[in-house]
């Protein structure tokens, strides 16, 4: 998905493997919470899963990703980045738009997001898409 205005041109597509370093490096860039999950490794598994891992691509570089995961049931969007650099730019939303393109071409009905309530700007972009906090739902983690 090529997507332009009148200054910025940026594409949206599936991560490649061997861009996963890079990847790595684009969260720590835009200032992410590390995860237990933020390895090579791990990113790769997730890039050859059946997830869509969404980056956006503008001048030759990753400046934005999105990882999109259906299970059957739902569809799941997390791990959205756009380097500050690039940020204001609609970057952001056409992750969103891609995301649930995908998701919803694989069945799903529902879509959540995983954002991090410390993060004031996140709460207020996935406001600005469209999405609503659930209210009385708490998200319950073990690391096995």
């Amino acid at each position: 998905m090529n997507l332009s205005d009148n200054t910025d041109t940026f594409l949206i597509r599936e991560c490649g493997l061997a861009e996963a370093e890079a990847l790595l490096a684009l969260w720590q860039t835009a200032g992410t919470s590390p995860s237990i999950t933020d390895t090579i490794t791990d990113i790769q598994n997730t890039i050859e899963s059946p997830a869509s891992v969404l980056i956006a691509e503008a001048d030759s570089r990753i400046v934005g990703s999105l990882i999109a995961t259906f299970d059957g049931w739902r569809g799941n969007m997390y791990r959205i980045a756009v380097h500050p650099d690039y940020r204001r730019r609609g970057i952001g939303r056409a992750l969103v738009k891609e995301g649930e393109k995908c998701l919803v071409g694989q069945g799903a009905k529902r879509i959540t997001a995983l954002v991090e309530e410390k993060y004031p700007g996140a709460v207020a972009f996935w406001s600005s898409v469209g999405y609503e906090i659930e209210p009385g739902i708490l998200r319950f983690f073990r690391n096995p």
